[in-house]
């Protein structure tokens, strides 16, 4: 809570009861408290502000911001109700009321080193760089320390970064925070090595390299001592920006010497080689090579460099895997400028081969190796592999069909070269039945394998885990290549053992989770999700798998959860990474500071975090809208506004970690940079097509009936559109991205096997639900006419309206017809489910919900028409007057509309027995490859999906009730 014990503050026994209730979480005994303690000393402020934080944490806001503004106009400057009320306002999310808090404080105490600190602090809370400098100033001037002299210059490089003109930036803000620094260096008043970092960190900003480099390599330079090699990557990085490729090859020469397996070294020296080639560089005859001094300048120098650090290496006491990598990289370089074959490097088959006899037995040899497989030449990989398997002990035994290894390090060389075998494509050439053969065998080595981890914890990966994965690599071919349903399953119960043996496999839960949803089963999702522990940036970067399918597959109060959840992450990343600043100006770690800044916008701009925003609005939308009012309320709890649009389109950041999935395949099967440009531009025009389909429904409520002139379509004040032209404006808007969408689709993208999944868009279009709901935005336009210009000039915009209830019916009984089907079916001891129903059946919902909102509209606009057109019959007593056929239209559709609902509901229904009275076979099939122990996890995996769906379709039903309900009480 607050600091507390050290204040010698009479007051501090009194107050401490409350700081313990509030401690313990008993917020209620603490306001019961403060105001036993207020009654007795009525001029105790922090008690008053310890209430407040009683009443937020209760739920009271407002009581609690009119107790604590009351405290703060009194302008307190006692450390314990300033300390109480930053926390107050901090748990209110009002980081600018502090800095209001302490510069009160200053003024009445300005000579307190502590209140100025706190007052730069919160100025760094809410980004006021400006000020922050002005603080950091005022602070040195009253306790002149280094520290905070250097937290003015930081500020000043945050003022140049968030300048909107560049060369504001560089004209004044940097030369001036320069200036400042280079005034304490010429007084020889730099302590400590942050405030060299800093004094780099301009430099570098301004261009100014060789004066970077210069005090890099200076006195000042002497202190950069807490990173290992810190100045020689300094030096490195200036070199490079100066293209003096001389000093970059000597510089990275040198550190090879002394470390011969820093791979970084060796790409700079590479590349530094090349181009002095390319420059024809030559050496001067009298002076030194450079300032860092050697250097190399041909491919003979480079290749004897590399061949005498393999000698070097041999008589290592430690294998270095850095100068054979680096042998195979100086040989790529070369084949690519066409000059391989005139040095005699050797044959890059022979040298992987020779590398795999030296560290086969490491799990790293598959990803070295990977890099440099494209060396070989296709009709070579065949033999390749079968070369490396002769060199690996295997034993057959009396029990195995196959060889398999005596023990790990065996294990571990042929799982490498099970890899390799994948990468190369050797497995993906098979046919069918050659498929099942390796898959038999690789499970059978897994099995083999668990025989070396029994005294693994459970924590622990099993050393053969990779064998289960690629088994089921290989089944997922066959069902997303080849269609075999059955393979499927086979993935699902693999992965199922897999995980029993080896609880904290992520890529086990990655795969399934994968698996499931394709399947349309969430329900198994949500707890495998859970068990993956997701810290922090996580949520952005792997959260997709869980917020993609939750809603579409019908789990509402899943998806619901999964979206709090993620929304959680996103808004507590803006009060983090303010500590995470000021913890930085604290402990002088400058350079993090633009870091932190960084990823704060990098996390604001997020696809996901917008996906996740605009989906959670519509889901809650979905579970509490069932009426105008409620509807209107929802809108309004949410502030959503139609005429607002928060999401930064221009900047959006695809966070996404599309390789959490460990993947062996060939690169022309992998996923590419065009996948990702492509799956980017999907998941943008998709969140288009939400966003303006969420700021249509939010205009709904603005639209409320009210007597108008006739063709009064614009608002007499300052010429402002009315909110109808807002609603039509974006429904031109949301034309033109579902035009776009379709534009998209047409290119039909295939995206890998474990790429990107793709979104909703494809079955928003193909199942009608597009049509349906675009429709029903033009009937509120429509709807909207004839409000204005009322029921007698209206006959065509009401036969206009009478066509559209119509289609709309066609339209939605369409869309059922798309829903019809069982979910799951059992065909020769094989489930065949059908997913796209379940996804259709949740768009549905949805659609039908827009309908009643509309229709709710509808019934608003034509319930007072009706009321004054009785009123007038009434008053001259006449029987046989026309009603208005939008009347009879709107009371037909409202009929229809009902029975379409409960012929819905009745199918739903329907599916609930079908999957209750479901029995589940064992898989029979003749190619099975389940082994006995085995089959007691296919049980399991069929039960999962089984009840997934079941509470897939109760959910689907409870919701569609309710809309049943809302729709009955439609009655004009």
């Amino acid at each position: 809570m607050a600091a507390r014990g050290h204040v010698q503050d009479p007051n501090d026994r009194r107050l401490r009861p409350i700081y313990d209730y509030l401690d313990n979480g008993n917020n209620k005994m603490a306001i019961q408290q403060a105001d036993k303690l207020l009654k007795k000393h009525k001029d105790l402020h922090c008690a008053k502000v310890l209430k407040a934080i009683g009443l937020q944490r209760t739920g009271k806001q407002d009581e609690a911001y009119a107790l604590a503004q009351e405290v703060a106009a009194l302008e307190p400057t006692d450390d314990n109700s300033l300390q109480a009320l930053t926390i107050l306002y901090r748990e209110m999310h009002r980081p600018e009321l502090v800095t209001k808090l302490y510069e009160a404080a200053v003024k009445k105490v300005p000579n307190s080193e502590e209140y100025h600190s706190h007052l730069f602090m919160a100025y760094a809370r809410v980004g006021e760089y400006k000020k922050m400098q002005q603080a950091g100033m005022a602070l040195y001037k009253i306790v002149p320390k280094n520290p905070y002299y250097f937290w003015s210059v930081m500020s000043l490089i945050m003022q140049s970064i968030s300048a909107q003109d560049e060369n504001l930036s560089k004209t004044m803000f940097l030369p001036l925070a320069e200036r400042m620094v280079e005034k304490m260096v010429k007084e020889d008043k730099i302590e400590a090595e942050a405030e060299v970092e800093l004094y780099y960190m301009i430099l570098e900003r301004l261009e100014k390299y060789q004066e970077a480099l210069d005090v890099v390599r200076g006195k000042l330079g002497e202190k950069l001592t807490s990173e290992l090699q810190s100045r020689e990557n300094k030096c490195m990085a200036m070199y490079k920006k100066l293209c003096r490729w001389p000093e970059c090859n000597a510089l990275s020469r040198r550190l090879l010497l002394k470390n011969s397996d820093d791979w970084q070294f060796y790409i700079t020296y590479f590349d530094s080689v090349f181009q002095l080639i390319d420059e024809s560089w030559t050496p001067p005859l009298e002076e030194e090579h450079s300032l860092e001094g050697e250097v190399h300048y041909s491919i003979e120098q480079a290749v004897k460099f590399i061949e005498e650090r393999i000698t070097e290496e041999s008589k290592s006491t430690r294998p270095l895997r850095g100068p054979y990598l680096a042998k195979l990289e100086l040989i790529r370089r070369l084949r690519c400028r066409g000059c391989n074959d005139e040095y005699k490097l050797g044959d890059p088959e022979e040298l992987m081969f020779q590398y795999f006899k030296k560290f086969g037995d490491k799990p790293c040899c598959f990803t070295d190796l990977k890099v440099f497989v494209d060396l070989l030449p296709s009709s070579q990989y065949t033999k390749f592999i079968s070369q490396l398997l002769e060199v690996i002990p295997l034993s057959s035994t009396a029990e195995s069909e196959i060889a398999l290894p005596a023990d790990i390090k065996a294990l571990q060389q042929h799982l490498c070269v099970v890899q390799l075998s994948r990468l190369l494509g050797i497995y993906h050439a098979m046919d069918k039945k050659q498929k099942l053969t390796v898959v038999r065998e690789l499970m059978l080595r897994y099995h083999h394998g668990l025989e070396f981890g029994k005294t693994c914890l459970k924590t622990e990966l099993q050393f053969s885990d990779y064998y289960c994965l690629l088994a089921v690599h290989l089944l997922l071919d066959l069902w997303l290549e080849e269609g075999e349903e059955m393979a499927v399953w086979q993935c699902l119960t693999l992965l199922e053992e897999g995980l029993s043996h080896s609880p904290s496999n992520a890529q086990f839960k990655l795969l399934l989770i994968r698996i499931y949803c394709r399947l349309g089963a969430f329900e198994p999702v949500a707890e495998l999700y859970s068990s993956l522990d997701a810290k922090h940036i996580q949520h952005d970067t792997i959260g997709y798998l869980l917020t993609r399918y939750a809603e579409s597959l019908g789990h509402y109060a899943a998806a619901s959860q999964s979206c709090n959840f993620a929304l959680r992450f996103f808004h507590s990343n803006q009060k983090d990474t303010s500590e995470y600043i000021i913890q930085a100006y604290k402990y002088g770690a400058f350079e993090k500071i633009p870091e932190f800044i960084a990823f704060r916008n990098r996390l604001n701009s997020s696809l996901h975090f917008a996906q996740v925003r605009t989906e959670r609005m519509l889901l809650d939308l979905l579970l509490e809208a069932n009426i105008s009012s409620s509807l209107e309320e929802s809108i309004k709890s949410m502030s959503l506004s139609p005429e607002e649009d928060d999401i930064p389109w221009k900047d959006l950041r695809d966070n996404r970690d599309l390789t959490v999935l460990f993947n062996w395949d060939p690169k022309d099967r992998d996923i590419s940079e065009e996948h990702r440009k492509l799956s980017l531009e999907e998941e943008t025009l998709w969140l288009r097509i939400r966003s303006l389909t969420l700021r249509l429904v939010s205009g709904l409520p603005t639209l409320s009936h009210s007597i108008q002139p006739k063709n009064s379509e614009k608002t007499a004040e300052n010429g402002v559109s009315s909110k109808i032209d807002t609603i039509r404006s974006l429904l031109q808007q949301l034309e033109a991205a579902v035009d776009s969408g379709k534009k998209f689709l047409e290119q039909k993208i295939q995206y890998p096997v474990l790429g990107p999944p793709p979104t909703r868009m494809a079955g928003f279009f193909s199942n009608g639900s597009c049509q349906c709901q675009t429709s029903l935005f033009y009937l509120v336009s429509d709807i909207y006419e004839l409000d204005t210009n009322g029921l007698e000039d209206s006959a065509e915009v009401q036969e206009r309206i009478g066509n559209s209830f119509k289609s709309l019916i066609e339209r939605l009984t369409d869309l059922f017809n798309k829903c019809k089907g069982d979910l799951i079916e059992v065909r020769d001891g094989t489930l065949k489910t059908q997913p796209n129903l379940l996804e259709n059946l949740v768009f549905f919902v949805e659609t039908i919900s827009i309908t009643q909102w509309v229709s709710s509209y509808c019934d608003g606009v034509l319930r007072p028409f009706k009321s004054n057109l009785q009123k007038k019959k009434k008053k001259k007593k006449e029987t046989n007057v026309a009603m208005p056929p939008v009347f009879t239209h709107f009371l037909d559709y409202v009929t229809e509309l009902q029975t379409l609902t409960s012929n819905v509901i009745d199918h739903i229904k329907g599916l609930e027995v079908f999957l209750t009275a479901l029995k589940l076979e064992e898989l029979s099939l003749k190619d099975t490859l389940l082994l006995q122990e085995e089959k007691k996890f296919t049980k399991t995996v069929q039960g999962k999906v089984r009840s997934s769906y079941h509470h897939s379709v109760q959910e689907i039903g409870e919701l569609l009730k309710k809309r049943l309900d809302s729709i009955k009480k439609l009655k004009i």
